[in-house]
C-alpha cells in the first residue's frame, strides 16, 4: 500500500501538468496526497476492522471531502441511499492495493477486490480494473516473475501488454477509465527496473498521473520487496497524522508478518 501512496503523492503535481520525461524530482512543495491515498487507505481500515466498505469510504470523504474524487463519487459519498453507479472509472483500481495484501488466497483476494469495487465502480470493467491490480500484486507477492505476471493478466482479463512504454508515450492522453490507464500502469511496472524506476515510468506517460503511479506503485512494491526509505519518510510527512496511524497500523499487523 505505500507504493500506492508514493506514486499518488509523488504524481500529484502532474495530474494536470503532464510531464513526458523520466528525470524529474521526485518530491517538490506541490506534492500532497489526494483521493488515491485517501480512499486506499480507507479500504487499509475497513479490512482491519471488518467494516462495510461503502460506510469506511464514505466516512473517509466526510474527512476529506476536498481530496480530489470523481463528479459521481461526491454524490454518491454524500448519498447513503445511492448505491454503484455503474462506473468503470480508475478509482476501483487506484484503491484497491490493501486487498492484496490482507489475502493470502488469490481467489479471496479477487472476490474482495470486487466487493470494494462494486459499491461504486459495478461495472464489468471497474471491476477487472481492481482484480488486474489485486492480482498481480499477489501474484508478485508469491514470487512469480515479471513474465509470469504478465501472461497472468493478459489472460485474466484481456488486456494489451505487448505494448511498450516508447510507443504509448507520444500519444497517449488523459484517461480515467479503467481499460485506459490500468494497462498503462501494469506496462510501467513491466519495464522498471526497480521501484523508482517504476514510478518515473508511469508519470512519464501523461494522463491521470497521480492514478497511474499509484496503480504503477502498489505493483511495484510487492515484486521489488518494498519501497525505499527515503520515499516511506518523503510519504508519512505527507500524510496527516490519522492517515499515517492507519497506514503504520495496516504494516504492523498486515504486512510485516507476511514479509
Amino acid at each position: 500500500m505505500l507504493g500506492a501512496l508514493a506514486g499518488d503523492i509523488i504524481g500529484s503535481r502532474f495530474e494536470h501538468a503532464n510531464i513526458k520525461r523520466k528525470d524529474f524530482a521526485l518530491f517538490h512543495p506541490e506534492c500532497t496526497f489526494t483521493d488515491d491515498s485517501v480512499l486506499s487507505i480507507a479500504l487499509a481500515e475497513s479490512l482491519l476492522d471488518q467494516q462495510d466498505f461503502a460506510g469506511t469510504l464514505r466516512r473517509y470523504y466526510q474527512d476529506y471531502p476536498h481530496a480530489g474524487y470523481g463528479g459521481y463519487f461526491h454524490r454518491w459519498a454524500q448519498d447513503s441511499g445511492m448505491g454503484p453507479y455503474n462506473s468503470f472509472g480508475n478509482g476501483s483500481a487506484m484503491r484497491t492495493s490493501p486487498v492484496g495484501w490482507y489475502y493470502d488466497d488469490l481467489e479471496q483476494a479477487l472476490a474482495a477486490a470486487q466487493d470494494q469495487a462494486a459499491v461504486t465502480h459495478d461495472h464489468p470493467e471497474g471491476i477487472k480494473g481492481a482484480q488486474a491490480v489485486v492480482a498481480a500484486i499477489q501474484l508478485a507477492r508469491q514470487g512469480k516473475s515479471k513474465k509470469e505476471i504478465k501472461a497472468d493478466i493478459q489472460w485474466r482479463c484481456g488486456y494489451d501488454l505487448q505494448r511498450r512504454l516508447d510507443d504509448i508515450r507520444p500519444n497517449y492522453v488523459f484517461d480515467v477509465t479503467c481499460q485506459g490507464s490500468v494497462p498503462e500502469a501494469i506496462i510501467a511496472f513491466l519495464e522498471a527496473q526497480n521501484f523508482e524506476d517504476a514510478i518515473r515510468n508511469a508519470i512519464s506517460l501523461g494522463g491521470d498521473s497521480d492514478t497511474i503511479a499509484c496503480i504503477t506503485g502498489s505493483i511495484a512494491e510487492a515484486f521489488f520487496g518494498g519501497v525505499p526509505s527515503a520515499i516511506t519518510q518523503e510519504v508519512f510527512k505527507r500524510l496527516d497524522p490519522a492517515l499515517a496511524e492507519v497506514t503504520q497500523r495496516f504494516y504492523r499487523e498486515v504486512v510485516e508478518p507476511k514479509l
